[in-house]
């Protein structure tokens, strides 16, 4: 269950929602509610007309920094005890529980991106797929790993997951087949959302993270690994990953996470120098991985933690990731998303995909109900957590949430 606590003054994260008529409006998750922001831009509580009769939130992410600070100062002032009473009976008005609405995709997303920054991850991936050879390969501690995916497939939490056909082709096999992943996977992530973007031609720097990135969703990017196992050389990933993306509804700002940046992890060889930064970029954000099966389901059995981690350890920071996807003159826009790559740590248990937590399969989970699952089966519920806290200080990302269905 989610804790209202974790959508308290410190966060107010922002999100798009629709309520049971079908109207469709920007709203700021508090507490255990939502308060619709159009309302508040209506009743000149609020000056930010970006926020006015709208279903994305793609032209306030380009308004930049300053309006990005100035709209959550008023917001705090509002929710907070020092709101006059006309202001109390306003923003009441404008509120309802949050179990009354449901959420929207937050964001236009025009691009996509992946990247492969957990050290770990990356690390696990090259034992299982290269057991005899070295697991990371010469470029990945000197370059931000990623590609290109889709955007027209990222869904909101919620979304059915539709298990994708492709081709296969076991070791052991002379020939492909065309069918459903018998190996569908989930990625643990988290993922960046861009406002202000750039010239094309005109690289962004690493220090300039806070004028262009507004915030972090959880994110999940499904993958068929036989399918993906088969077509990825020589290019990478390609319809095994781009069937389906799944993040969470509210985007909590990188005002709302500073107090939960931490040190980086050490990186050898030091960067180039357009890849080094004066500040430190990695936030403590704690993440779970939960599955229930239907059988789990039927039996009114919780979900099953099968894996935890956190966002701090991860090789490659959004400061990276964003000086490298514009070093060569490409250039982002409002509402692009960015993903981590699968979060990984060092270890048993922290491991961010099944293919990982179960070695391709070959040692399966055992879950308290007796199943067992090596990848995912139809019906399958998972879910992914995050949070973020320090003391009395706290930061929830709430969930993303996706089922599979044949």
């Amino acid at each position: 269950m989610i804790d209202p606590a974790d959508y308290g003054l410190d966060n107010l994260p922002l999100g798009i929602v629709a309520d049971r008529s079908g109207r469709v409006f920007p709203a700021v998750a508090f507490a255990d509610g939502v308060v619709d922001l159009d309302a508040l831009v209506g009743a000149k509580l609020l000056d930010e007309e970006t926020l006015r009769g709208t279903n994305t939130l793609n032209a306030f992410l380009g308004r930049g920094r300053a309006t990005w600070s100035a709209l959550r100062a008023r917001l705090q002032l509002l929710l907070g005890p020092d709101a006059s009473a006309d202001e109390r009976a306003t923003v009441a008005r404008a509120s309802q529980p949050r179990a009354a609405v449901s959420p929207r995709l937050p964001i236009a997303i025009g691009d996509y991106v992946d990247f492969y920054s957990s050290l770990e991850h990356a690390t696990n991936v090259g034992r299982i797929f290269r057991p005899n050879a070295e697991p990371l390969l010469p470029n990945y501690r000197h370059i931000p790993i990623g590609y290109h995916g889709r955007a027209a497939t990222v869904v909101v939490s919620g979304t059915p997951v539709r298990r994708p056909h492709g081709q296969r082709k076991p070791p052991e096999a002379d020939a492909p087949t065309f069918g459903p992943s018998t190996q569908l996977d989930v990625e643990l992530e988290m993922g960046w959302i861009a406002g202000p973007g750039n010239a094309l031609g005109e690289p962004i720097s690493a220090d300039a993270v806070r004028e262009h990135v507004y915030g972090y969703v959880l994110l999940d990017d499904w993958s068929a690994r036989d399918v993906q196992a088969w077509e990825s050389q020589p290019l990478g990933p390609f319809l095994a990953k781009s069937f389906a993306t799944s993040i969470s509804p509210w985007i909590v700002s990188l005002d709302a996470l500073e107090p939960f940046r931490v040190a980086e992890p050490a990186r050898a060889p030091e960067p180039l120098p357009y890849l080094r930064t004066r500040e430190r970029w990695a936030y403590d954000v704690e993440l779970e991985l939960l599955l229930q099966t239907s059988r789990m389901r039927e039996h009114a059995q919780p979900p099953q933690m099968i894996a935890k981690t956190n966002l701090r350890g991860m090789y490659w920071t959004l400061a990276q990731q964003l000086a490298h996807v514009t070093s060569n003159g490409a250039s982002i826009r409002p509402g692009d998303l960015f993903g981590t790559g699968t979060i990984s740590g060092a270890t048993p248990g922290s491991e961010g995909s099944l293919l990982e937590l179960t070695r391709r399969g070959t040692q399966p989970l055992a879950l308290p109900n007796g199943e067992t699952r090596g990848f995912l089966e139809d019906g399958d519920t998972v879910i992914i957590r995050g949070r973020a806290v320090k003391g009395a200080l706290r930061a929830g990302f709430g969930e993303v949430v996706g089922i599979i269905v044949g």
